[in-house]
């Protein structure tokens, strides 16, 4: 569990050299980590010693914190060297926009001193977030639900997370209130005894993204603890709300896009000490292998610059808050759809090719991750919701559903 700590104000913190200091260190022995497939608590352990999770907050003045460009640009680097550990900060980064995202449900100076109480816990208590605020369909089950009793509520039900809960100081979920029939967003104490959290160790790819399955047992849950309510009419929830899901997708992309770029790296440095070693008894370079990276090179610029574009949509979304409005939500969701088709394919492309250029032991890694990543989304999806919205202008859908 983390320790209280007096956070350093920002502008005293070299952020990006911490990120690639942290970056450095997982990279040496991410292959022999992955393998183990033990639940990533040193690497937790290794993350809040840096102070990633408070730098991965939302800004606000007089407090550590970072933009969602630079917050974005961590989780990319640190996703080159270890992508689950990339994952486990994507989904802590999003929790840490909850109460923004979703308010307090009443005057909104009210929703602001509440949003400050709830990032100040975070920062203050040094907290790593896990779960999703995301409502699992129909098809997944009853998943979570909130009974009212007495001040407060009770969380009982059960909910799978790709990420954080192995290793999280507090969950953050989403469940059915079973009076009113809408979603809550609760914050949890997993060291509740009502508790449950079972790591999945067996995982083809992001081994140590510390995800696995919760039940919740007759939780008791404080009202203060409810960081929010997603109306049941989907229309009725506000654009500036639909961005959460958004900016989950969109953290997952700059990991994927990291997962490319890692391997890419890691197989150019390797291919570089081979020729160094063979360049003697040669006359230059392989013409095919330079066709190769050029090819990779390539595809990872391409996959980059869509991702950048979205990036800086979103970005402006954030900075427009409650005044975004559905037309703006739809200018941010094409953009993240369309880095998801790009990188996923160019995640996918890259890594299996640098398996061949290299045959080296390890490597796979970058392949199942790239693998595991990419399989949550469809790009044929995503490109018929962009087809959709250029055809017909048809809006995004609003409810934030996994």
């Amino acid at each position: 569990m983390a320790t209280a700590t007096t956070p350093t104000p920002a502008d005293e913190v070299d952020w990006p050299r911490v990120t690639r200091e942290v970056a450095d260190d997982l990279a040496v022995d991410a292959s022999v980590r992955d393998r183990a497939g033990k639940p990533p608590y040193d690497e937790a352990a290794r993350l809040r010693e840096a102070g990633l999770p408070a730098l991965l907050t939302p800004p606000a003045t007089g407090r550590p914190g970072a933009d969602w460009r630079s917050a974005c640009a961590a989780i990319r680097e640190i996703s080159a060297a270890d992508s689950s550990m990339g994952e486990l900060l994507a989904h802590h980064s999003v929790l840490t926009w909850s109460a923004r995202f979703l308010g307090s449900g009443g005057e909104r100076r009210l929703e602001r001193r509440f949003e400050r109480r709830f990032e100040r816990r975070v920062l203050r208590e040094g907290w790593l977030l896990g779960g999703g605020i995301d409502v699992p369909g129909t098809e997944a089950g009853p998943g979570l639900t909130l009974t009212p009793e007495g001040a407060g509520y009770v969380l009982n039900g059960r909910r799978d997370f790709d990420a954080g809960v192995a290793v999280a100081d507090r969950l953050i979920v989403g469940a059915r209130c079973t009076a009113t029939g809408d979603v809550r967003i609760a914050l949890v104490d997993p060291a509740d005894p009502g508790v449950r959290v079972d790591p999945d160790h067996d995982r083809l790819g992001q081994r140590l993204t510390g995800g696995g399955g919760v039940g919740f047992d007759d939780v008791p849950i404080d009202v203060a603890d409810i960081l929010g309510t997603v109306p049941r009419d989907e229309h009725a929830i506000a654009p500036f709300t639909a961005l959460a899901p958004l900016a989950l997708r969109l953290t997952l992309v700059h990991v994927t896009l990291g997962v490319a770029e890692g391997a890419l790296a890691e197989a150019r440095d390797i291919s570089r000490a081979a020729q160094a070693a063979r360049r003697p008894a040669t006359d230059g370079d392989d013409p095919y292998l330079l066709l190769a990276y050029g090819e990779l090179a390539t595809a990872a610029h391409t996959a980059a610059t869509v991702v950048d574009h979205a990036t800086e949509a979103l970005a402006r979304g954030l900075a427009a808050g409650t005044a975004l409005d559905v037309d703006g939500l739809a200018g941010i969701a094409v953009p993240v759809a369309a880095a998801e088709a790009v990188t996923g394919r160019a995640a996918v492309h890259i890594t299996t090719r640098v398996l061949e250029l290299t045959d080296t032991t390890g490597f796979d890694r970058f392949w199942r991750n790239a693998r595991v990543l990419t399989a949550r989304t469809s790009p044929a999806h995503r490109l018929r919701e962009i087809g959709d919205h250029y055809l017909n202008g048809t809006l995004p859908h609003l409810a934030p559903r996994s």
